[in-house]
């Protein structure tokens, strides 16, 4: 009878082990279970009260690609409104006070940098820090806008790439109108082709190579060489004879010709000097282009091209 008795407690004991064992697993799978997730940039907790709390106030503000929550790397991805402007509790319960927001707007531009270039540092914008527009005070907000852009593309606050770099450079933007110039105006270039204003290794902010000739013959390539017989300024910076943004004289050039010649070559009793007095008339000047004669201006591989006739 006390044999009976003590296995019927032994299998109550067993029974009451398997029950709580039970129990506690179902609440360790249930625990590990995934918790239903807000959306992005909704999530509350350590002063940050939801994008759906901004946008409640602020609807009528324009996201771009920045809004864009399905794209992990944009701000509604994350933190939502206040990844950029920071926590916004505060801001909320003082009941807008504009104080206790960031607001990218009143930032001194070096601020304005480091925060835009929290995301935007690789690629174009790997080069910025210390490039000439950063040295210069100037920041993202200058030429861009996050919330009021005017352009189709990159969030320009102008309509388009020529005017926001015209905005500074009006001497260049100039440049544009006269009669020989790069196909800018038209729309098949436009300033960033070549340049890049977030910075670069480049001279001039240029975008290819490490040298000015190098950025055009990476468009001119039967320009880039090499020849058995080179023309010095041609080797040294296309720049010397042309001006890409536009001059009054064919072909870009910086002068006229034969007068841009004329600044290196200036030969006794060779047409170069016929423009001096009285051999204006002279056959040999016929349309008064030195490159009648020497065609091959930029380099020539003939055997006997050190003229650059051939």
């Amino acid at each position: 009878m006390r044999f009976s008795t003590r296995r019927a407690d032994l299998v109550l004991s067993c029974t009451a082990v398997v029950f709580l064992a039970a129990v506690a697993l179902n609440t360790t799978v249930a625990d590990a279970r995934p918790q239903a997730q807000q959306p992005p940039g909704t999530q509350p907790g350590g002063g940050f009260v939801g994008a759906d709390v901004c946008l409640s106030c602020h609807g009528d503000q324009n996201l771009g690609a920045h809004g864009r929550t399905a794209n992990p790397r944009t701000p509604m991805a994350g933190r939502g409104c206040e990844t950029c402007h920071g926590p916004g509790q505060a801001h909320v319960a003082a009941g807008g006070d504009r104080a206790l927001i960031r607001n990218p707007a009143t930032l001194i531009p070096s601020d304005v940098s480091a925060l835009c270039t929290t995301c935007h540092n690789s690629g174009d914008h790997e080069f910025w820090q210390g490039s000439q527009h950063d040295r210069r005070g100037l920041t993202c907000t200058t030429c861009h806008s996050v919330h009021n852009w005017n352009s189709l593309e990159k969030q320009l606050k102008a309509n388009s790439v020529i005017r926001t770099c015209g905005n500074c450079h009006r001497d260049k933007l100039a440049k544009l109108d006269r009669s020989g110039h790069m196909p800018v105006r038209e729309g098949k270039l436009e300033c960033s082709t070549c340049h890049n204003p977030h910075g670069s290794q480049n001279v001039r902010l240029l975008r290819v190579g490490n040298t000015v000739n190098e950025t055009c013959t990476s468009c001119h390539a039967e320009k880039r060489g090499p020849f058995l017989w080179d023309h010095a300024p041609v080797r040294e910076n296309c720049a010397t004879c042309h001006d890409p943004h536009g001059t009054a004289n064919e072909r870009s050039l910086v002068a006229k010709l034969p007068f841009l010649c004329q600044r290196c070559h200036s030969h006794g009793g060779h047409p170069s000097a016929a423009y001096d007095r009285t051999q204006l008339n002279n056959s040999r000047l016929y349309s008064r282009g030195c490159v009648n004669c020497h065609s091959n201006i930029h380099g020539s591989n003939h055997p006997s091209g050190h003229t650059f006739l051939r």
